[in-house]
């Protein structure tokens, strides 16, 4: 749970006790928890097992990599939901762009980048097809740049009405580089999915990973009805 103090709590995120603490368009507000139902995916256990695997890893590192790792936080701090600047520990670091690089098949790193230089916004435009099934990215930047890796997210089909969707984006595919452009999404999507509806909703979202650090740059997100 974090909070921010004024004269008294003006902003709070996180969990405490039964409540979740957020903020939306309407302001700050507090909901009951909910815990949804785990189905045990395929998918979720080689998260998990990814995440065990490199908190293992950390583990056996030298003490001078982990006081090296602790010693580059500063590099990558980041803005917090309040505006404030925090730093990462230096085992979150590891594991976060050690998993970056896991997720487009690219070797772990065991020391820190020098510099948390993060790949440039991917402008992109999808086209998404129902009828005539096709699901294919148009990117802005094409062939992709040398040790750019392109993560490609998506949603299941959705209600035309639906804006928030957030919490429904799963990994589809990654575009290597020197990919051109357009690239066909279609096969990853309904692997995943299963077959485009017409007249529904699907979020994508990209975002670029450098092969050699690891280090993300931030998401590009679209929304389209399919036709």
């Amino acid at each position: 749970m974090k909070i921010k103090f004024g004269a008294l709590m003006v902003d709070g995120r996180g969990k405490i006790g039964g409540h979740v603490a957020s903020k939306n368009r309407g302001g700050a507000y507090l909901r009951t928890k909910v815990t949804p139902v785990n189905p045990q995916t395929a998918a979720q256990s080689n998260v998990r097992g990814l995440f065990t695997s490199i908190s293992q890893a950390w583990r056996t590192l030298t003490e001078s990599a982990r006081t090296a790792w602790n010693n580059a936080v500063s590099n990558f701090a980041k803005t917090d939901v309040f505006g404030d600047i925090k730093n990462p520990s230096g085992s979150n670091l590891y594991l976060k762009l050690n998993q970056n690089l896991a997720l487009i098949g690219q070797p772990s790193i065991t020391t820190p980048p020098e510099v948390a230089s993060s790949p440039e916004f991917v402008d992109f435009t999808p086209t998404v097809n129902g009828t005539t099934p096709a699901l294919s990215i148009a990117l802005g930047t094409s062939p992709v740049p040398a040790d750019t890796y392109l993560v490609v997210e998506a949603t299941s089909p959705q209600s035309a009405g639906k804006s928030f969707l957030k919490n429904k984006f799963r990994v589809i595919g990654v575009i290597a580089p020197a990919a051109t452009s357009p690239s066909n999404q279609l096969t990853n999507y309904t692997t995943k999915f299963g077959a485009l509806v017409p007249g529904q909703k699907v979020g994508i979202r990209i975002k670029a990973v450098n092969g050699l650090t690891g280090i993300a740059g931030q998401y590009n997100s679209q929304t389209v009805i399919a036709s």
